[in-house]
């Protein structure tokens, strides 16, 4: 790889850390296509942490693996830190990794080398980095200390428990103060308080080094600690959420995904008459195919199968 490519990498100028546009992923062979992946859109800011949502199946880890590098797209562009993913080459992907990207994998044991130590682990993690022998050991015992594992530096990596290989895998995603953390259910095997402590270590790397976090989560403490939430159903993003807010994503194509509380309203195959409400906004109101022949919507009123709805602009409830 060429001094270019490295400082392309490396470049600090763009001020989005992750831009996803009409990212598309298929598995499988022809015949037998499984779309993960439909037309995902995504922007986030340097410094923000964003927790990735969704029921299993949806598309995360998958979304997750694009912005490692670990994936080609089947379409559209994954840019990380300003780079366009698709024009690094095998070697330059894998320098990202080192260098700029933590990257902590769903099953803990992935992230580790067994016959290591924990210590040998976090060691050899640093090793593209320029510090001193004596820098990188203080570095290794802080962050094994930070996530609760001193006391046990010098046992093998293959000889701890799930949740042990989980904490420890933290401290090697971070142990060369990434740009960007991607995690994947980073406290999945965790009892509550060292799921808290992942949390403040997590929370500790963005406040400190401006680290980029996403991950993917099930926990609600995670999500509430991240506080930008997005909710990926069906391979696409459908909702996102700030400050506790939830909000619908709406597609380039107009497409939307409705809010689990409001799905009952509107079963699948239905039909949905969609209108401009007084004063600004959208009405979207089920509609009863068998009152169909009555004549047009709009002077009709609300038929017997027509008035479930929901509204969508101004945030007021609408009839």
């Amino acid at each position: 790889m060429n001094g270019d490519t490295i400082a392309a990498v490396r470049a600090p100028a763009a001020t989005t850390a992750v831009r996803c546009e009409n990212l598309v992923h298929v598995f499988g062979t022809a015949g037998n296509e499984v779309a993960a992946l439909r037309g995902v859109d995504l922007v986030i800011e340097h410094g923000e942490m964003v927790a990735l949502l969704g029921p299993s199946g949806a598309g995360k880890t998958t979304l997750l693996w694009h912005l490692a590098g670990l994936l080609t797209p089947t379409a559209g562009i994954v840019e990380v830190n300003g780079v366009p993913l698709a024009t690094l080459s095998g070697r330059a992907l894998t320098n990202m990794r080192l260098r700029e990207v933590g990257l902590l994998l769903q099953n803990p044991a992935s992230n580790l080398l067994s016959h290591r130590t924990a210590l040998g682990n976090v060691l050899f993690a640093q090793f593209p980095t320029r510090r001193t022998a004596a820098v990188k050991r203080k570095r290794a015992l802080d962050l094994l200390d930070r996530v609760g594992l001193a006391a046990i530096a010098r046992r093998p990596a293959g000889l701890l428990s799930g949740g042990e290989q989980q904490r420890l895998a933290l401290a090697i995603a971070l142990a060369n103060g990434p740009r960007l953390l991607l995690a994947d259910e980073p406290t999945s095997q965790l009892d509550p308080a060292s799921a808290a402590d992942v949390i403040e270590l997590i929370q500790a790397a963005n406040t400190s080094l401006g680290t980029t976090v996403v991950a993917v989560t099930h926990d609600p403490e995670v999500a509430a600690a991240l506080g930008r939430t997005v909710t990926i159903r069906d391979g696409r993003v459908g909702s996102a959420g700030h400050d506790g807010r939830e909000f619908v994503v709406v597609g380039k194509d107009g497409t939307l995904t409705l809010p689990a509380d409001l799905v009952d309203e509107f079963p699948p195959g239905s039909l949905a008459e969609a209108t401009r409400a007084e004063g600004g906004g959208v009405l979207l109101r089920r509609v009863d195919p068998g009152s169909l022949g009555a004549g047009p919507g709009p002077d009709r009123g609300a038929g017997p199968g027509s008035a479930s709805g929901a509204s969508f602009g101004d945030g007021e409830e609408r009839s």
